[in-house]
Formats: C-alpha cells, structure tokens, sequence
C-alpha cells in the first residue's frame, strides 16, 4: 500500500480528472437523458457515484460505464448504506460537528467498496473505517485544499472574464465547475484506488 499524502492526492485528483473529465461529462450528460426512466435511472444513478471505481483502475473511463448491469445489481443494499451512513453522519454532527466530519471521512469509502468489492453495507462501512484508519485528516485536509484552490481559480477566471463579457464569463465558469467536480471525483478515485488495493472481492 502506498503511502497518502495531502500532495500526492492533490497532483494525481488533477492529473486524473482533466485525463477523464470529457468521459464524465458524457456520463452526466447520459445520466441526465436516462433520469426519468424507472429501474434504469436507479443503475445509472449509482453508476455516477460508481465512475471513481473506474477511474481508480487509471485507464479513461467510458461514458457508456454508467449501464454496466453491475450497478443495479446490489441496488437495495446501496440504499440501505446510504440509510446507515446518514444516521450515524447525521448522529456525529449533532455533537459539536467534528465527530460527524471524522464519521463521514472514516465511512466515505464504503460505497464504492459495496460497488466494487461486494461487500454488505455492514462490512462495506466496517472496511471503510479501518482501511482509512490514521488517513482521516489527510484525506480531509487533501480534499479542502482542493476545494478551496478550485474555488478561488474559478472565482479569479469569472471576474478577469466578466470584465470582457458577462456570457464568456458564465461559459468560463461553466467549464471550471466542471472540472472541479472531475477533479474532486477523482481525489477520491485516487484515494480509494490507493487504500483498497489489499481489499479481497466477496464472492
């Protein structure tokens, strides 16, 4: 297992995300057409969340991934994790906030781990929490620094931009949110690539 550091999550999340970022614009765009069709928006729906599984491997994903059948396949255990993952985040939060960050950072692997891993919500959240175990604020700091640089670089290229045209200015800042949520997709792509790699698959 490789070592995780706040530089090392930051230069790959980047490195990754501008590497996939036209596939997971085409994956949202798919997933957009396919929101209102019963069953099939569930799969798709998870898939999203699923697409940092992809990523993780370090090949460009397809868009088409998001209607691999996988998806669907454990989709009542998915909402039953998510179900647990937010009354125990939600529990955390209700004492003075930190608790709640540590709980959302310990579980935050958990899904992809039940995605990819096929674990039980149960073992998926239990997996989670001990493979991020002394990971926790490097995980957390990464991700806030992340945040916070993307937010100012898309604060400083809408105002330069505005200055010449208010509609260039509002595709600019388009294009930069959509490369902060590649990016940030793919910090934790990176992150769960890098911690679950000695995580046996469930039969």
């Amino acid at each position: 297992m490789n070592q995780l550091s706040i530089g090392s999550i930051i230069s790959n999340a980047i490195q990754l995300g501008i590497k996939n970022m036209a596939s997971i614009v085409g994956a949202v765009v798919l997933w957009l057409l396919t929101l209102w069709i019963p069953y099939i928006n569930v799969g798709t729906t998870i898939a999203i969340l699923g697409l940092a599984v992809a990523i993780s491997r370090g090949n460009v994903i397809s868009p088409t991934e998001i209607f691999n059948p996988k998806y669907r396949r454990n989709m009542g255990e998915f909402f039953l994790l998510i179900g647990f993952m937010y009354i125990g985040i939600v529990a955390g939060t209700l004492f003075l906030i930190i608790p709640g960050i540590v709980i959302g950072t310990a579980w935050s692997l958990a899904p992809y781990l039940l995605i990819d891993k096929n674990l039980n919500p149960t073992e998926a959240i239990s997996v989670s929490n001990r493979i991020t175990y002394g990971k926790k604020w490097t995980i957390f700091l990464a991700n806030l620094i992340l945040s916070v640089i993307m937010i100012i670089a898309i604060l400083i290229l809408a105002g330069i931009f505005r200055m010449i045209s208010d509609i260039l200015a509002g595709l600019v800042t388009l294009i930069a949110y959509i490369a902060y949520l590649s990016i940030m997709l793919s910090a934790t792509a990176y992150i769960y690539g890098q911690l679950s790699e000695n995580v046996k698959e469930k039969e």
